[in-house]
């Protein structure tokens, strides 16, 4: 994996656990020579993860809205900074741009661009690693969620193991570069699955 794209909270959180953890990403990502792409801004685990692969000088790609950065919160000590119009550009940039994605703790943006990215691979377009990083348990409910929707009939057993969760940076980055991704995909049906 030459770059991964990261979504992560543009705030802090609640522990220090998830500023360390998302530094600590940043860090190993240009200590692995692995181009960071993210959002584009200084606040919150954002910042925290350019900041830290910065500091290991690594190369930092951020994808900004252009309406985010007349707020001024666009970070300034970038690689790059592309600016595109939409939120929805700002997703297809940085899928384009990447081999992989790790989610961070955050809240409903990141939800969301963890949720369009694992969608896009569950359809088919794309066959890009999806990790989560579940910093001291933070995605453990989703996982409950996921394991509910398998069981409800809602997911196949196939498209759940699609994502790679590790509470460990270097354990999930070993998966990510390990994955293959399944041969089956989404299909409409009416038979259930």
């Amino acid at each position: 994996m030459k770059s991964i794209t990261v979504f992560c909270g543009s705030s802090f959180g609640s522990d220090t656990i998830y500023e360390e953890q998302a530094f600590l990403l940043g860090q190993t990502l240009a200590q692995q020579n692995i181009q960071l792409v993210y959002g584009g801004s200084e606040t919150g685990l954002m910042g925290t993860i350019a900041n830290g692969a910065l500091s290991e000088d690594g190369k930092v790609t951020g994808v900004l809205p252009q309406f985010l950065q007349a707020k001024e919160i666009a970070h300034k000590n970038l690689t790059e900074l592309i600016l595109v119009e939409t939120m929805h550009e700002r997703k297809t940039k940085m899928n384009e741009l990447c081999d992989g994605v790790i989610v961070l703790p955050g809240g409903y943006g990141t939800l969301e661009e963890f949720f369009e990215m694992i969608t896009w691979s569950q359809l088919g377009l794309h066959k890009k690693p999806i990790g989560v990083l579940n910093t001291d348990g933070f995605y453990d409910d989703l996982v409950k969620l996921v394991d509910n929707m398998v069981d409800k009939g809602f997911l196949k057993q196939v498209n759940k193991e699609m994502l790679l969760i590790s509470d460990n940076i270097n354990d999930l980055l070993e998966k990510m570069k390990n994955y293959q991704a399944p041969t089956v995909s989404k299909w409409i049906s009416k038979e259930k699955i």
